[in-house]
């Protein structure tokens, strides 16, 4: 069986791959996010809540699995 995390991260990079698909499709546009806001969404979601006055509601693995194209790939 598949543990959580590994679930969540094939659900983010789901997300993502359906969301570039459809804007790439519908708008003829490519998603990307400079890596320093990838890297600021992850330690967004490891820090715990009642840590921030402002916290990321969703769990480390689906945003790993969202942004990791973003932080391994460089688009020019």
């Amino acid at each position: 069986m598949f543990s959580t995390f590994t679930l969540l991260f094939a659900a983010g990079v789901g997300f993502r791959l359906a969301l570039s698909y459809a804007l790439k499709r519908r708008f003829d546009l490519t998603l990307a996010a400079p890596q320093s806001i990838a890297v600021l969404l992850i330690v967004l979601a490891i820090v715990p809540s009642w840590a921030l006055p402002v916290s990321l509601p969703v769990p480390l693995s689906f945003v790993l699995g969202a942004v990791l194209p973003d932080l391994i790939f460089q688009r020019g």
